[in-house]
């Protein structure tokens, strides 16, 4: 004979009530906040150059202008620009994602002098600016005649893949248990097929958030291209923007509602890509020791 026990929820009192209230109104406003920009930037993009610099502004185009995403499409070599961007970006994230993994393998799971110190210096890097790098990396670059081509965005990121990437695999890492490793060297696993058979399969998640900030980074750094590259038919999409209101028609002529529309078109692959990994991204965020 079962027994039912029923339990009754407590209702809230007020106090607890309130602030929940207050919590969700506190958040609802903050999503506001951060969500605004890009509603502005996409309604920006149907609207007439006219349109986007009246005052008082709208939020709601009056007659909606799909043509400004042809127009921001064909007025420059975007294909070209979105090509040479896709192949910068993934290439760049193998690289990162696959030397700082490497990187932080080292630092976790080997004993070898000065260990920490070479983690505090590599942390260190994190304090320069990439101002102070640009001018000695010209130099190189100069020397083995790299300017004007896409090897100088790519290849640094196969050496290290970034002070930050490395501290947030090398977190993530001390968190599988070297139990599993020693039992994989029992069954005659070496440190190759550790690395790849054991920790990789179970770093997924951070790997994952490395990919994400990665992908981001590369995918809307400005500066290094504008340092790097000259030719038109070179250029990532943050410089091809740059060149649609810079170069096409009448300087004087406004065209704000073609940025805005090209703007929209390179954050697209940036929306893609974070809901897709969305879940792997939250994860390594707070198994990584980063959470707030």
């Amino acid at each position: 004979m079962s027994t039912t026990i029923l339990t009754r929820k407590r209702p809230l009192s007020i106090p607890n009530l309130t602030g929940r209230v207050l919590l969700y109104a506190f958040t609802i406003m903050l999503s506001v906040i951060f969500i605004f920009p890009f509603v502005w930037t996409l309604s920006s993009s149907l609207k007439t150059a006219v349109e986007v610099e009246a005052y008082p502004p709208t939020l709601i185009p009056h007659v909606i202008q799909w043509g400004n995403y042809y127009q921001a499409w064909t007025s420059i070599q975007f294909g070209t620009y979105f090509q040479n961007s896709l192949i910068v970006t993934g290439l760049s994230l193998i690289g990162a994602t696959a030397s700082s993994f490497v990187v932080a393998y080292g630092f976790v799971r080997f004993r070898f002098p000065m260990r920490n110190g070479l983690f505090a210096l590599c942390l260190a890097t994190m304090i320069l600016p990439q101002e102070v790098t640009i001018i000695p990396l010209f130099l190189v670059f100069k020397q083995i005649h790299w300017l004007d081509t896409l090897k100088p965005l790519i290849v640094p990121s196969f050496f290290g893949g970034g002070a930050f990437n490395i501290f947030l695999l090398r977190q993530f890492l001390t968190t599988i248990p070297f139990e599993l490793d020693e039992a994989a060297m029992i069954d005659g696993a070496s440190r190759l097929d550790i690395l790849l058979r054991v920790l990789l399969p179970n770093s997924k998640p951070a790997l994952a958030t490395v990919a994400v900030f990665t992908f981001i980074f590369s995918w809307n750094d400005f500066f290094a291209p504008l340092i790097f590259l000259n030719t038109p038919s070179n250029f990532t999409i943050p410089l091809g923007l740059y060149s649609l209101k810079s170069y096409v028609g009448d300087p004087g002529e406004p065209k704000d509602h073609l940025l805005m529309a090209g703007s929209v078109i390179a954050t697209l692959p940036i929306i893609v890509l974070f809901f897709s990994a969305q879940r792997y991204f939250v994860q390594g965020i707070v198994t990584s020791g980063l959470k707030g």
